[in-house]
């Protein structure tokens, strides 16, 4: 199983040359990849241009998505020349985890439509695969840059609706879970495996997920305090959410081998800190490979 960490652009309180130290040190300590997640009406830093930024730090880590919010960005085309754009500064580097999205405010504040944004994400997929096949659209032919891989970037698809794993088997490279556990994931990748199989793919889907860590003295705190405010929309769940956080060593090499039993390919860890103390003990954990402390 790979292991990648999440670069801390979603905390409010992290910085741009936070999320920066964080990409050039996961590759240093010798992560497989590092992701982002998503979210517009919220403190956080905007997914696609935290993805070039990166991959301009960086250059030989892979770089993940997981996930953006598809739907409230609309143009199928636009979205797909800049995924291009990114994969482009990559060298061919980024994998692109998306998913249709689950809070009406970032679908308001875009003028979207959060009901009907199931068939956006259908259109949105379907013109990636046009746009990155080179279809001419008009006088100058192509919609640029080139794929750097045939096809373009792989795609992930997160979710858990019977929709999310049609779209994963219909033009994903696989299946992206999000922080919902061990349980979660294992329930969602046998749903997977078997739309790969009703679609007639060959081989079978690649299988990711993420998870939350918080380490150190304070690491509860760290751990409440971060995931308590990003969930607050969900209400008293928010507490449960944060109380699943790997908030010890122990639960940090127990998640990695549970993961991996369970047949994932990719497990990301992500942040509830910008504080670089929190890659240097999560490196020391898994023991990717050295860091200078």
């Amino acid at each position: 199983m790979d292991l990648g960490v999440g670069l801390p652009a979603t905390i409010p309180t992290a910085t741009g040359s936070d999320v920066l130290n964080w990409a050039r040190r996961a590759e240093e300590a010798g992560f497989a990849s590092v992701g982002t997640i998503d979210r517009l009406v919220y403190g956080s830093h905007e997914t696609i241009p935290t993805m070039a930024a990166a991959a301009a730090v960086t250059s030989h880590i892979r770089l993940i998505t997981t996930v953006i919010i598809a739907p409230f960005r609309g143009n199928g085309t636009l979205l797909a020349k800049q995924l291009a754009t990114v994969d482009s500064f990559a060298d061919g580097r980024l994998t692109v985890g998306l998913a249709g999205g689950a809070r009406t405010e970032d679908f308001t504040a875009t003028g979207t439509s959060f009901e009907d944004r199931g068939a956006v994400f259908d259109g949105q997929l379907a013109e990636f695969k046009a746009v990155w096949a080179g279809e001419p659209r008009g006088f100058a032919g192509h919609i640029g840059p080139g794929p750097v891989r045939p096809g373009g970037p792989p795609l992930m698809i997160g979710g858990t609706s019977a929709a999310a794993f049609r779209r994963a088997a219909a033009y994903g490279a696989g299946w992206l879970a999000g922080g919902g556990g061990v349980q979660m994931f294992s329930a969602g990748a046998e749903r997977a495996r078997r739309a790969w199989l009703e679609t007639d793919r060959e081989g079978a889907p690649r299988l990711a997920a993420v998870a939350h860590f918080a380490l150190g003295p304070d690491a509860r705190l760290l751990a409440e305090t971060c995931l308590g405010d990003y969930y607050a929309f969900m209400g008293d769940y928010a507490a449960t959410i944060a109380a699943g956080a790997l908030t010890s060593e122990d639960a940090v090499r127990d998640a990695i081998a549970e993961f991996a039993e369970a047949g994932c390919d990719e497990l990301l860890l992500f942040p509830c800190s910008p504080a670089l103390d929190q890659l240097h003990r999560l490196t020391e954990i898994t023991h990717v490979g050295p860091i200078d402390r």
